[in-house]
């Protein structure tokens, strides 16, 4: 295993500390302990319990999100430190938590992040997200241009939505453009029959072209999973999405001169 997370066999990436477990009321699997939520010995136990499952064939999808609801605390802890670089970061925490390369998965993550009670609140994210992109024209290559940013995007990457979408030109090989790619960012990359969702240079699943406008909802979905920096050419459209479809609020010191224009446009568009 990479430098800085611990295998299987020992403790969870992150089990010092005081943590506070977050734990559903749903029926819990027989092999999950739950007394004594608190204690590393008990976070590293679910640790172990979450790899094994993870490594079988067909690993049950509740009894994984049932643990990663008990193992919260140590995991945010662990992916929240700057115990690696950001252009590595990604790549250290899919090693670590190989079930958040289920979209299903990351995005109970950013559930527990933002609304961990409310039992609905995927669905009355995408339908949120659905009204902003109506009422955003739902072009989504245009929509860094609605919200600019006061950062300029790397020459190499082109135009600012290369830090959203990539549309591949003929005979053009994924591969390469990973390879050549100047971010670390998550992004969609869109070909003739389908749509790939990768985080930097890892591939994560494959989307039907029409759901890609939605795969923005699981970009910012491993934004927070894997608390990743936003790309600055497209900072004021995620901080944007954030506030407005997230409903995750931004302190008042860190808004900048470009979102704050940008939210006055908004509010003044859409009537607000």
């Amino acid at each position: 295993m990479p430098a800085g997370i611990d295998t299987p066999d020992t403790d969870s990436p992150a089990t010092t500390g005081k943590h506070r477990t977050l734990i559903r009321t749903a029926k819990k699997p027989a092999d999950i302990d739950t007394s004594d939520t608190d204690s590393p010995a008990t976070m590293a136990k679910h640790y172990r319990t979450l790899q094994s499952l993870c490594g079988k064939k067909n690993p049950n999808h509740e009894s994984i999100s049932q643990l990663l609801d008990l193992e919260f605390a140590a995991r945010r802890a662990f992916i929240d430190s700057d115990s690696c670089r950001e252009e590595d970061k990604h790549k250290k925490i899919l090693e670590a938590y190989p079930c958040f390369k289920d979209i299903g998965h990351v995005m109970g993550e950013l559930q527990r992040i933002l609304d961990k009670d409310n039992i609905h609140y995927i669905d009355e994210l995408k339908e949120r997200w659905d009204n902003f992109c109506q009422k955003a024209l739902g072009i989504l290559h245009v929509l860094p241009s609605l919200f600019p940013s006061s950062s300029a995007p790397p020459k190499k990457l082109g135009h600012a939505s290369e830090a959203l979408v990539h549309v591949l030109e003929e005979n053009e090989d994924p591969n390469d453009y990973f390879r050549k790619r100047p971010l670390s960012c998550p992004v969609l990359i869109l070909s003739s029959s389908n749509c790939l969702l990768a985080v930097g240079d890892v591939p994560i699943t494959t989307l039907p072209k029409d759901k890609v406008t939605e795969g923005v909802l699981y970009l910012m979905a491993y934004y927070y999973a894997l608390h990743l920096t936003y790309s600055r050419c497209v900072a004021t459209l995620l901080s944007v999405i954030q506030t407005e479809v997230l409903l995750d609020t931004i302190h008042d010191r860190d808004l900048t001169p470009s979102f704050k224009k940008s939210m006055a446009d908004w509010k003044a568009f859409v009537g607000k």
